[in-house]
């Protein structure tokens, strides 16, 4: 991701996706947030992965990971990467590997080059290019959880990672519980930072999207 030529390049293979996959190309600003949100989302799940899975904390310097402009896809080169000791995990009793703060610390500092980079062409600043980054990890500890079918495990490691009050990312996970008409608990949060997929798709923006009350969040939950 080295120098504003390859960056371009990202974004408009970005532009390039959205375009082949909506019938319609997106603004310049949009097209960089949905690339900035991709990498945030993969780049999240590669730190938090192993700490949820194994209370380990890898440290992945930026020239590490390269992504293919055509395509999205990432490539890491693993060798030699250095990994914080074995843990139980998070909320363990395990070595500094598995403690919230080590995880926060690793994110921030391969994280931090990359919103500078990409807050020009995505048109916001520090705290929300932040918050972006703080979904992204609540997200994908969250994800996760749900694909192993402990989402409950998942939600209470992101809000370890996450209580709040921890800089550079601006605030908590945040969970809470929307119930249907039949009592169902529906676990949500509401995004700190926008990821601009409602100038995608406007009548459906995203479930976490702070524009969707919890009226319409339940409405589509309940329908799925």
């Amino acid at each position: 991701m080295n120098g504003s030529g390859a960056l371009d390049a990202l974004i408009e293979g970005e532009s390039e996706r959205v375009a082949a996959a909506y019938g319609r190309r997106p603004r310049r600003d949009v097209a960089a947030s949905r690339f900035l949100h991709h990498y945030l989302w993969s780049v999240g799940l590669l730190f938090t992965g192993p700490w949820y899975l194994a209370g380990r904390v890898p440290r992945v310097p930026l020239d590490r990971l390269t992504a293919d402009p055509a395509t999205g896809a990432f490539t890491l080169d693993a060798r030699g990467l250095e990994c914080g000791p074995n843990g139980d995990g998070p909320g363990g009793d395990g070595p500094g590997g598995n403690e919230p703060e080590v995880v926060r610390d690793a994110v921030a500092e391969h994280v931090g080059p990359v919103l500078e980079a990409f807050g020009p062409r995505v048109r916001r600043g520090p705290r929300a290019l932040w918050g972006m980054a703080t979904d992204d990890l609540a997200s994908g500890l969250w994800f996760l959880g749900r694909a192993r079918g402990e989402e409950e495990r998942g939600i209470r490691a992101a809000t370890a990672l996450l209580p709040g009050g921890t800089a550079p990312f601006p605030g908590a996970a945040a969970f809470r519980v929307l119930r249907g008409p039949s009592g169902t608990p529906h676990p949500t949060r509401t995004r700190l930072g926008c990821c601009l997929y409602y100038a995608i798709t406007p009548d459906e923006p995203c479930l976490t999207c702070p524009r969707v009350t919890d009226g319409e969040r339940l409405r589509r939950l309940e329908r799925s």
